[in-house]
């Protein structure tokens, strides 16, 4: 893929998942990764997906998806809660960088996750600024509760499901982006066990959920 060859975001899509296939059966091809590449994105950039992720350390993008320099823009928060400067870092990708998909990656023993349950169901506190990213965290362990949601993949993915939707509404250059057929905004959830990203909810691509918590 070059600069002047943008993929829909259905292809942006398939090639992350093939990239996740790859990680997982253990023949990963590491592609974009050597030296001609590296000395190729120097003049510029040309992402195909925008990764908004956790900051968990056993989430690494690159090779979980089994991509290389260049091929993804990356945003990482704990929990992926966000606040303006990654509403105006996930924006630069979109457009800025033309990226025709963003995807928002939670995963399963998420820390975050696990103290906004602790602070909702037993009034655990934290200190800092952590504090902050645990209430940014809460309303979605609230509306699962609410659903009747008792699993750990349940809070997972309804927490994934509530950063697209939350991501979508307070930005309008994604949101005009995703209407115009120019951008797909999906949610994932990944598997830290057998390394699976599996799909929780779409905006802008016709895609089953393949996530049975969802």
């Amino acid at each position: 893929m070059t600069a002047t060859m943008t993929p829909t975001p259905r292809e942006a899509f398939e090639m992350l998942m093939a990239g996740n296939q790859r990680f997982v059966a253990g023949f990963p091809e590491h592609p974009n990764q050597d030296a001609a590449r590296r000395t190729g994105v120097v003049p510029g950039q040309s992402p195909f997906a925008v990764l908004f992720g956790c900051s968990d350390s056993r989430l690494a993008a690159e090779i979980i998806f089994d991509r290389g320099l260049g091929d993804l823009f990356v945003v990482r928060t704990a929990g992926h809660v966000m606040g303006p400067e990654v509403l105006g870092s996930i924006e630069y990708g979109v457009s800025m960088l033309d990226c025709p998909l963003v995807v928002v990656l939670g995963h399963d023993s998420c820390g975050a996750v696990a103290a906004a349950r602790a602070a909702v169901t037993e009034g655990a506190s934290v200190d800092g600024y952590v504090r902050d990213v645990v209430e940014r965290v809460t309303p979605s362990i609230l509306a699962s509760r609410a659903a009747g949601h008792t699993e750990d993949s349940q809070f997972i993915a309804d927490h994934v499901r509530i950063s697209v939707d939350l991501l979508l509404d307070r930005s309008r250059a994604l949101s005009d982006a995703v209407a115009a057929g120019r951008t797909a905004v999906v949610g994932l959830a990944y598997r830290l066990t057998d390394g699976t990203a599996h799909i929780v909810t779409t905006r802008g691509l016709d895609v089953a959920s393949t996530d049975t918590a969802a």
